[in-house]
């Protein structure tokens, strides 16, 4: 099926009322119980914990994300060799992505301000230095078309969502891991193809996905020391986030054919290969994994992504019969989410150590 086109990047403005805008599929601001992290205890991983903390200081990636002399030239030659549909694409890809880093770096600065717990505190400075620098560079390259965004801004505006602690513990971690994940798929993809490198910033991502990699690190230490995160009713919370994730990613990135096509990659198996990148991961911590290669879990994520293709032609259709048929292609999404849901999972046992290394 083919993709409803994203509403046009043009101007500054358009790229900065992308950022502000929230739907189902963009990336989302949060706020969380600042008193609950407070209590959060990490005494039973202290020694890993303190062994992290260390790496953090070392700051191995301090001087990474500096441009290069050849990043101008790659970028006039690299951009002027795609269509107008793919340049949408890839803005569309930075505007998202950029919003995704800095949705990571107030979260953690507003729970480094609100906390007074040690070592909450000083993994959120940590992590909120990284994704500043992420989402600093990325706006770099949105200043090469002239199409900053404007971060004071975009904090200001966009709608937060609550989640309770357990639940950024959930999504956050995911969110790292499958980000990891992600980058590390398009380098290895690039390493081998070179002349399919449209853009710099793809050179970026093999240390860049590093960070994402320890950012996960650090929540997998959290829930590890708090094993009731991971048990009982709290191993649905577990199951529904894996799901919500890995069927948001679906949906959005097939929203990006021409992307992944233009790095060589289709869009369906590039996110099952991230996916089982990412399965194997969780094992350090989450009790079960979704069986993501099942056919019948790959028609539910075909069936969202039309249903959402569906809702948008509806919407743009206005009206009380484009109203109506939101509604219907609503009700019809929650039933196919349901469904997935419900399918069976993969019971697997957690690795002795709770850390692991970025081997992909």
């Amino acid at each position: 099926m083919n993709a409803t086109a994203a509403p046009t990047i043009v101007t500054a403005e358009d790229a900065n009322k992308k950022a502000v805008h929230s739907d189902m599929i963009s990336p989302r601001f949060y706020t969380t119980d600042f008193k609950a992290m407070d209590r959060i205890n990490i005494d039973p991983v202290r020694a890993e914990w303190d062994k992290m903390m260390a790496e953090y200081e070392g700051d191995n990636n301090h001087d990474h994300f500096q441009r290069d002399a050849a990043f101008a030239d790659e970028v006039a030659t690299g951009m002027a060799s795609l269509s107008p549909e793919m340049r949408q694409e890839f803005l569309d890809f930075l505007v998202s992505s950029l919003t995704s880093e800095f949705s990571g770096c107030v979260l953690y600065n507003e729970i480094r301000k609100n906390v007074s717990n040690p070592d909450i505190k000083q993994l959120m400075t940590y992590l909120a230095r990284d994704e500043s620098r992420h989402a600093g560079f990325i706006n770099l390259s949105l200043r090469d078309f002239n199409l900053g965004i404007d971060l004071g801004n975009l904090k200001r505006t966009k709608k937060y969502t609550f989640f309770k602690p357990k639940y950024i513990y959930y999504a956050t971690y995911l969110s790292e891991k499958i980000g990891y994940a992600r980058y590390i798929t398009i380098f290895r993809q690039l390493e081998k193809h070179p002349e399919k490198r449209f853009h710099p910033i793809f050179r970026w991502f093999d240390l860049w996905c590093n960070d994402e990699f320890r950012h996960g690190e650090s929540f997998a230490l959290i829930m590890r020391a708090n094993p009731d995160l991971l048990r009982g009713a709290n191993k649905l919370w577990i199951r529904f986030f894996l799901l919500a994730v890995y069927a948001t990613m679906y949906v959005r990135d097939h929203t990006r054919p021409m992307l992944h096509e233009a790095m060589g990659l289709d869009s369906s198996e590039y996110d099952y290969q991230v996916f089982r990148i990412t399965t194997a991961i969780t094992q350090q911590v989450f009790p079960l994994a979704l069986d993501t290669d099942h056919p019948d879990f790959r028609r539910g994520l075909e069936r969202l992504f039309a249903l959402s293709q569906a809702m948008e032609k509806a919407k743009a259709r206005g009206g009380l019969m484009g109203t109506l048929r939101q509604g219907v292609c609503a009700v019809q999404a929650a039933a196919t989410f349901a469904r997935l849901f419900c399918m069976p999972v993969v019971e697997q046992d957690l690795s002795p150590q709770v850390r692991m290394e970025p081997a992909w």
